[in-house]
């Protein structure tokens, strides 16, 4: 008896790991995302002409740049993992409560850990270009700027990014 009791045992471990594994492909999977960098051009927006405008920086403010939507892989995973671990707990009826309860639970905190995922440092940089006119463009934090700085400013074949000058 005590064999078959440790056979189901190892069966749910492999169970367990098994989903466990598929659940972090699919959160992985859906890490992918566009990003709002200075310095991150896709293949379509590579060799392309570009305009550039120069300015100065007259305010930088700090932000949070966040997905619009998550793409519900961590929703999916922590329902699969919560599913999973509730199928370990009792028997019968309260089995199948502990598995309903453990997948909407693992839903919610997989859900939460690709919006928290999803969020970004960023800066919205106000650019007074030299022909007069100031522009605000948002993007992530990973160009050093400061206020009264010389910067360029892309645009034309997708977002618009604030880079340093060069010599800057």
């Amino acid at each position: 008896m005590n064999s078959v009791i440790c056979v189901v045992s190892k069966a749910n471990v492999r169970l367990a790991l098994g989903v466990t594994l598929l659940a972090s492909v699919a959160l992985v999977s859906g890490c992918a995302k566009p990003s709002a960098s200075a310095n991150v051009y896709t293949y379509g927006q590579a060799q392309r002409d570009q305009v550039v405008r120069n300015g100065t920086i007259v305010n930088v403010r700090p932000i949070t740049i966040q997905n619009d939507r998550t793409s519900g892989a961590g929703m999916v995973a922590g329902g699969a993992v919560g599913g999973v671990v509730g199928s370990t707990v009792g028997g019968g009826t309260g089995r199948t409560l502990a598995v309903l309860g453990g997948a909407i639970l693992g839903a919610l905190a997989g859900d939460a850990v690709e919006d928290r995922v999803g969020k970004k440092d960023g800066l919205e940089i106000t650019v007074r270009l030299d022909n007069g006119e100031t522009r605000v463009i948002a993007q992530e934090a990973d160009v050093p700027l400061v206020l009264n700085q010389r910067v360029q400013v892309v645009s034309g074949a997708g977002p618009t990014r604030v880079t340093p000058m060069s010599g800057q």
